[in-house]
């Protein structure tokens, strides 16, 4: 089976050879016709399944049958959860007609970088908006965008989105769309508010489910290592010292965790750095490219990285934290054993967190033997759950601070 069953044109049959694009995932293959239908699409894909190219190829197909004549006008606009998922589906976009004759003009609108040159880029015309919505709303309160002539309306990892306060959002975006337009929504699990979203955005959908399309662990090995919660940081270096490993992503419970402890590891001699929402745009840019060229061998980072990254070759994921929805337990282990390389998943199990984690085991259909290493040994028993504890007023997140760290403002 290879992309020439789709037909698309010969700039993108080109633009294919040239960038690897030999077989069809299983998402490509079941969505792209249903573009081409004109369907709406409601897809349950994991990252790394190929979900992007399979809306970029046939709107791309589209917009070469299209071809608008004088200035560009927004045909489409794809929102993400994150600043690096929309940098790289615009490349993708850039990518996969890089030989078209007329230049696809594609702008992406994220914070962290000049509002008054992305303003600036639409203004001159453009085909295609990839945004995060905390920006993109900045710039519709600003009324400098006419998105009255989009034909496909994407929303990418809605489910990430949801966690901060995308459906109070949405219906301002709405508000600013078309009546008539193709939607497709991308998500890597089905909670409940996702059908509530589902029937805002989109008409009579049809829904793709890929079986096993989960991010594979058979090739990647788990470990459960008990440790006190004090000793996390001896025992980390302890098995970055002992062990060969030629990247390694750190997930951390927050920001300044992750740079707290960057700091200590770099003063212990390790390459290390952190990675989070906090960090402007150009610094984000730069830790990953030094992550991606090995001139940085561990980043800490909060769970901005679970998602959308692509980065084949992390030997080792540790979950210095463990993440506090177990769905994502199965996004983070996901960022290593990728393009069929073997991988290691290594979570620091605390007396505080022993119970989240048998949860996490439950929801993800596993069931890890506690390892104890030598010096780092448990000491206590596991914490029992305390119920009816009132929240105390004030310190939960306000939802600008959950947008800011996520990289949406």
């Amino acid at each position: 089976m290879s992309f020439s069953k789709f037909n698309f044109l010969a700039p993108i049959s080109e633009a294919l050879t040239n960038n690897d694009y030999e077989t069809p995932t299983k998402i490509q293959d079941k969505v792209i016709p249903l573009v081409f239908k004109k369907e709406d699409v409601l897809a349950r894909a994991q990252t790394g399944s190929g979900k992007t190219a399979s809306f970029v190829l046939p709107i791309l197909n589209h917009w070469l049958n299209n071809m608008p004549l004088g200035k560009s006008k927004i045909k489409t606009l794809v929102l993400t959860p994150t600043r690096e998922l929309t940098l790289q589906v615009a490349d993708t976009f850039n990518k996969l007609s890089s030989s078209f004759e007329k230049e696809l003009k594609v702008v992406s609108v994220i914070g962290g970088q000049s509002i008054g040159d992305q303003l600036l880029d639409i203004q001159k015309g453009c085909d295609v908006v990839v945004a995060t919505p905390g920006r993109l709303l900045d710039i519709l309160d600003k009324k400098q965008i006419n998105l009255s002539t989009i034909d496909f309306f994407v929303v990418d990892e809605a489910d990430k989105m949801l966690d901060l306060g995308f459906e109070e959002e949405l219906e301002k975006i709405l508000e600013n769309l078309p009546e008539k337009r193709q939607n497709l929504l991308f998500s890597a699990t089905y909670p409940p508010k996702m059908q509530k979203i589902a029937k805002k955005i989109t008409n009579n959908p049809i829904t793709i489910e890929i079986e096993n399309e989960e991010p594979t662990v058979d090739l990647i090995k788990q470990r459960a290592i008990s440790v006190n919660l004090e000793n996390r940081s001896a025992l980390l270096q302890k098995l970055l010292k002992e062990n060969s490993f030629s990247k390694v992503l750190v997930f951390m419970a927050n920001n300044r965790a992750s740079d707290n402890i960057a700091a200590k590891f770099r003063k212990y001699g390790f390459k290390a750095e952190s990675f989070h929402g906090n960090l402007v745009q150009e610094d984000r840019i730069f830790t990953l490219d030094e992550f991606k060229t090995s001139k940085i061998d561990i980043l800490f980072s909060s769970d901005i990285a679970s998602r959308g990254l692509h980065i084949d070759d992390i030997s080792c994921v540790v979950n210095y934290d463990l993440p506090r929805s177990p769905a994502d337990y199965i996004h983070r282990i996901g960022r290593t054993g990728r393009a069929g390389s073997e991988g290691l998943a290594i979570s620091f199990i605390t007396l505080e967190n022993e119970e989240h984690f048998k949860l996490i085991e439950k929801r993800s259909n596993i069931k890890l033997q506690r390892e104890e290493i030598e010096g780092f040994e448990l000491i206590g028993t596991p914490l029992e759950k305390e119920k009816g504890k009132t929240p105390i007023k004030g310190k939960r997140k306000s939802k600008k601070d959950k947008l800011r760290e996520q990289g949406l403002k």
